[in-house]
């Protein structure tokens, strides 16, 4: 089997006869056992928090279980910098991830990976929506939905359309021909160790061997200032590109972010054709009717610039899933010259909150600030230290949960404003995941509608 120094580069067919583990039995590592259980290996099971028989804690016994393994496959949320995986490592340990392992022996010239700050998923999307209008059978998966090496989800596809995340994009040792990258702003700082790590991990998804192009956000200075970090040859896509272009209308998607992102979407339609010789695919990626006809009954995914209902005159939009200071300022761009109650705050992750402040308090619209533990505090400290236009800027107020504070932001953007959930952090430790944070916001806003008409 043979691996590089930086990155090994095996495929899951390189597993059998070997002795395998597999740590973190998620999502990801369960797709993990039922693909090493069809190649025929019975693998080690190893979990931080094990809730079936038969897989051993990480902390009892079972890191050393791993170590008496050839090869461990992780799960993305296991850091390859931690002192596990170190240790593993150190004692000739193999440590690899689906996705990588998958891409291996993938036919990669009708695949595309995309990544990105944010936008990645709504940008996989926008071209799996694509492809199945023009009639092509597509996987979209990766980050969300499917596994592609999943045996679950085997089957004859076209196109594969895999969105990468920060974590997976360390497992991967090649990249498809076309890759894709939608934003880029500082995150998951502490599993990465530093914001230029970030950056190089993240980026890492688009310039592995195999790289031929990039599409990528022309619009991000970062992404601009780092492009010796993506493929040989950059494609840089700006939501001013094709001025006039209607065609992605039916999409339903607001904001000029998401202009963007449907424009790197068909660029990345046009670039697979070529990869794979479809030449059929390469005219309808040029066709604005036909590109019009296939971005018909999409569905926008869910907390994502959501309108989930209004009272009294209020639209309450749930924008859960913006966990960064970016996707929120493109939140707010969605709506220029609107009244908006901006709730903001969850984990605190140690990111700079200053470019937030400075964006929100340049805003020419009425906007209220409302913050969550456990970042709010620092979110309201950088909004006092920032100087800015102010002209639209109403202030900053702690709230002790999301329930207050959508009552408070309801109360201020009444009778025709927006209450905006875009909290540029996690939802770890209060909620579930963005889903529940979203769930519960739409909870929060019925019970403003039930004060409303007492």
């Amino acid at each position: 089997m043979a691996t590089s120094d930086a990155r090994p580069r095996l495929g899951w067919s390189d597993l059998r006869g070997a002795r395998v583990g597999v740590w973190g039995l998620g999502r990801e590592g369960s797709a993990s056992l039922r693909k090493l259980r069809a190649l025929g290996v019975e693998p080690v099971l190893v979990d931080d928090n094990p809730t079936e028989p038969g897989i051993r804690p990480t902390a009892d016994g079972g890191l050393d279980a791993l170590g008496t393994c050839e090869i461990v496959v992780k799960t993305p949320g296991i850091s390859p910098y931690g002192p596990e995986a170190v240790r593993l490592r150190q004692a000739g340990v193999i440590l690899v991830g689906g996705l990588g392992l998958w891409l291996q022996e993938a036919d990669r010239a009708r695949v595309v990976c995309v990544t990105g700050t944010k936008g990645k998923s709504t940008t996989s999307s926008v071209i799996g929506h694509l492809l199945a209008g023009f009639a092509y059978k597509a996987m979209v998966g990766g980050n969300f939905g499917a596994a592609p090496y999943d045996p679950q989800h085997a089957g004859d596809y076209d196109y594969w359309v895999i969105e990468v995340s920060s974590y997976t994009a360390t497992d991967m040792a090649s990249t498809p021909p076309v890759a894709a990258v939608t934003s880029l702003h500082p995150d998951h700082l502490p599993w990465h160790g530093g914001v230029e790590r970030y950056y190089r991990d993240k980026l890492s998804a688009c310039s592995q061997p195999g790289a031929e192009l990039t599409v990528a956000n022309g619009d991000s200075a970062l992404l601009r200032d780092r492009a010796g970090l993506l493929a040989p040859k950059v494609e840089w896509v700006s939501q001013d590109d094709e001025p006039g272009a209607t065609w992605m209308e039916p999409l339903g998607l607001p904001g000029g972010h998401n202009r963007r992102n449907a424009l790197i979407a068909r660029r990345v339609l046009a670039a697979l054709g070529n990869a794979a010789g479809d030449h059929g695919l390469v005219d309808r990626a040029g066709d604005d009717a036909a590109l019009q006809h296939a971005a018909g009954g999409f569905t926008p995914l869910p907390s994502r610039l959501t309108t989930v209902g209004t009272v009294d005159g209020v639209a309450f939009v749930d924008d859960s899933l913006s966990t960064n200071v970016l996707p929120t300022l493109a939140a707010l761009d969605a709506f220029p010259g609107r009244r908006v109650a901006l709730i903001v705050g969850g984990q605190d992750r140690g990111i700079d909150y200053a470019p937030l402040a400075a964006g929100v308090r340049g805003r020419t619209a009425h906007t209220r600030v409302l913050t969550l533990p456990d970042s709010g505090p620092r979110i309201s400290a950088a909004f006092a230290a920032v100087a800015a236009a102010d002209e639209g800027f109403a202030g900053t107020t702690d709230c002790a949960d999301l329930d207050a504070a959508v009552a408070a932001a309801f109360s201020w953007a009444r009778p025709d404003g927006i209450v905006l959930l875009s909290p540029a952090a996690p939802s770890f430790g209060r909620f579930r995941d963005y889903r529940d944070r979203g769930d519960q916001f739409a909870a929060a806003m019925r019970a403003c509608a039930g004060h409303a008409t007492a």
